[in-house]
């Protein structure tokens, strides 16, 4: 039995990706929570901002906020930091495993620009670095610092102009995962850059027996919002590569815009509903934005039924662009140079195969032509057409 180490540090990586994400992802929705629950205490107490009582887990639980510093600081101080630290080092990690190991397969789209590895590499690790210094400047600026809608357009803009300049040139996934993985670094970030050492300077304040600088906690406050709102889009796009007709889209920066826009509208309506605010305008607005990107990613599925005078696509001829094509990666023993394994366990050999997956053929080959990756294989258009054909005349094999 072979044992295949590149897998295994996928599953180990991608496992403690997912692990850490949803600490750090809980720990940012719950404080969003606890921040809009927090009431006024019924009788007034020093420096106590609100309180909260809770009942879980068999007990009740009392949660107090003290504005700015406390009177005095407690021996045993819990942070919410390692989790998003971890959570941005492991997405790395499958940045690079994925897609930087196998640039040639996952990356680059030669349809588009025919990079080598290593420049695609290069472009991908620039495009994170220097998005990230854009966003930092932006809000270290004194238009940032004002606050308010301009420099959140601002911001918005800047991660959609590098969401279409990533579509231009690199795969459908290998652009959408860029997005999120500067996203995911801009969140993380945020919490070492300004978080952590906004209340670094609140508890030196503190044990030096002097008021902590309100600013200092007004700019954590206002990057946690931040990373709040860009949660659910990062979510997504982890979990995009599940759906073709998102990442595959000719228009695919745009389907990501919209999805970005609708989770946002529902992550505000959430944020709302928290603080007791019942006004269903933000997820009238998520229905619709959410109608012309649906809209954008259907397709006609076609039909089953041959037209008056048309000739049925030959089974022979569709097995044979499959074997020349696809079977390099789709067979019980792949001869392919990446996959060792049939990808997704899809096999491809049969006739009985062949039309048990026609509809995900259809998806990935012919529509969003996905597949095969970064068209390794030099499927043509006219054998797309050919697939194309042979689908929507019901996949017949015989």
């Amino acid at each position: 039995m072979e044992f295949f180490t590149g897998d295994w540090l996928n599953a180990f990586v991608r496992l403690a990706h997912v692990v850490f994400g949803i600490g750090w992802i809980g720990a940012s929705f719950y404080f969003m929570w606890l921040d809009a629950n927090m009431a006024k205490p019924p009788a007034p107490k020093a420096g106590v901002e609100g309180e909260l009582w809770m009942v879980h887990s068999g007990g009740f639980y009392r949660v107090e906020k003290i504005h700015v510093s406390p009177a005095e600081m407690p021996p045993h101080l819990h942070w919410f930091k390692w989790e998003a630290a971890f959570t941005g080092i492991t997405g790395f990690m499958m940045l690079c495993l994925v897609f930087y190991a196998d640039a040639s397969v996952y990356l680059i789209d030669p349809a588009k620009y025919d990079f080598t590895p290593v420049q695609a590499t290069f472009v991908g690790l620039a495009t994170l670095l220097g998005g990230w210094a854009a966003y930092e400047g932006l809000w270290r600026s004194p238009f940032g610092k004002k606050g308010g809608w301009p420099p959140l357009l601002a911001t918005f803009l800047l991660i959609a102009g590098i969401a279409w300049f990533l579509s231009q040139i690199f795969s459908g996934r290998g652009a959408f995962l860029h997005v999120g993985g500067l996203m995911g670094i801009i969140m993380s970030a945020s919490v070492w850059t300004v978080i952590v050492p906004g209340q670094q300077q609140l508890i030196a304040a503190t044990r030096e027996g002097r008021k902590g600088d309100p600013a200092h906690a007004a700019a954590a406050k206002q990057r946690s919002v931040h990373n709040n709102y860009m949660t659910l889009p990062v979510v997504f796009i982890m979990l995009s590569g599940h759906y073709p007709s998102t990442y595959g889209h000719p228009q695919n920066w745009l389907v990501l815009i919209l999805v970005a826009l609708t989770a946002m509208a529902v992550n505000h309506f959430l944020n709302m509903h928290n603080k007791g605010v019942m006004k269903p305008w933000p997820l009238i607005l998520a229905a619709a934005i959410f109608v012309p990107l649906y809209w954008l990613t259907s397709h006609d599925a076609g039909t089953a039924a041959l037209k008056p005078g048309e000739t049925a696509v030959p089974f022979a001829e569709v097995r044979a662009v499959i074997a020349q094509r696809c079977v390099t990666c789709h067979a019980a023993q792949p001869t392919d140079d990446t996959f060792k394994q049939p990808p997704n366990g899809l096999v491809l050999e049969t006739p009985t195969q062949i039309r048990a997956n026609a509809q995900k053929l259809n998806a990935r080959v012919v529509l969003t032509r996905t597949m095969p990756p970064a068209n390794k294989t030099e499927m043509t258009d006219e054998e797309r057409t050919l697939l194309g054909a042979w689908i929507a005349q019901g996949a017949r094999t015989h």
